[in-house]
């Protein structure tokens, strides 16, 4: 386990042609399986599971969900039965993703589209508990106050002072403990993954509107959760012959190719300090290439 996990200095072509002094924090180095920002999002749920004497945890995603791969891991090391909601076909079973999570001892229960839409509603998990008994249950990406706690942590391993910290969006949990442990000097600029701005409202929902030293960019997805396009394939495969990082095309990769973008606009002021956060996610890229 590699916490801190390494702040690198990094050069491209583009921060270099808008005069910006740009950083990566490489959380996806934290672990080979439990990286990102599910381990962040995972560390105080766990702790809280045990607190709480349960040996069960339930949680949702889809058929390719970092989320339920990490959960499933996290969950072996440490001793917990796992269960995963898993939203689609269960034809979908054997991709790499879920393949693993079943070797990490998960069990899956797939459900159409419509009943996964129910997740949050209380008669719903009581449902899942007739099914399954008593469990606790941590919600689709991990997002909850214990989530927050653990992605709150990031701040407190960077020793040097920045102008903007840069992270991808998805359910909101790692922008919102970024945002509250942020200091008063610096912005959080969050990066989108979804279409539609109600990641917005969700993230305000979160803080309890209690901070303004951040904002969402909306207009990088590339066509949605999951899409993905050729300027997109082109931009990670750029990076990552300039920088030797990998990126993942569902949250790390939109981000940087959206900062790009706002540094050759001019948006940032010369000599700017960036940290972009690399969340992990790189299990994701084998469902890409099968």
């Amino acid at each position: 386990m590699q916490i801190p996990s390494p702040i690198e200095k990094i050069e491209t072509h583009w921060s270099e042609s808008a005069s910006i002094d740009l950083w990566i924090k490489r959380e996806d180095l934290i672990h080979p399986l439990l990286s990102g920002n599910k381990y962040r999002k995972l560390k105080y749920n766990l702790a809280r599971a045990k607190l709480e004497g349960k040996d069960t945890i339930l949680s949702f995603g889809g058929a390719y969900s970092n989320h339920i791969h990490a959960l499933a891991f996290a969950c072996k090391e440490h001793k917990y039965k796992s269960i995963g909601i898993i939203r689609g076909e269960q034809e979908n079973s054997n991709n790499p993703t879920l393949s693993d999570a079943k070797q990490f001892g998960m069990h899956l229960h797939f459900v159409n589209r419509t009943e996964y839409k129910n997740k949050n509603t209380l008669k719903y998990i009581e449902s899942l508990k007739e099914i399954f008994g008593d469990f606790y249950l941590i919600p689709e990406g991990g997002t909850n106050e214990y989530a927050l706690l653990g992605t709150s942590e990031v701040i407190s391993e960077i020793a040097f002072r920045f102008d903007y910290l840069c992270c991808s969006v998805g359910t909101g949990g790692t922008i919102a403990g970024l945002i509250k442990s942020c200091p008063n000097e610096s912005k959080i600029l969050g990066f989108s993954a979804l279409k539609g701005d109600f990641i917005v409202k969700e993230v305000h929902d979160l803080l309890c509107d209690k901070y303004s030293n951040w904002e969402i960019n909306t207009q990088n997805h590339c066509g949605g959760y999951a899409k993905t396009n050729n300027e997109l394939w082109d931009f990670i495969n750029e990076f990552k012959e300039e920088t030797n990082i990998q990126l993942d095309p569902i949250y790390t990769g939109k981000m940087l190719l959206g900062l790009k973008k706002m540094s050759l606009e001019g948006l940032f002021p010369k000599n700017s300090k960036i940290i972009a956060l690399h969340t992990g996610g790189l299990q994701g890229l084998r469902g890409f290439k099968k």
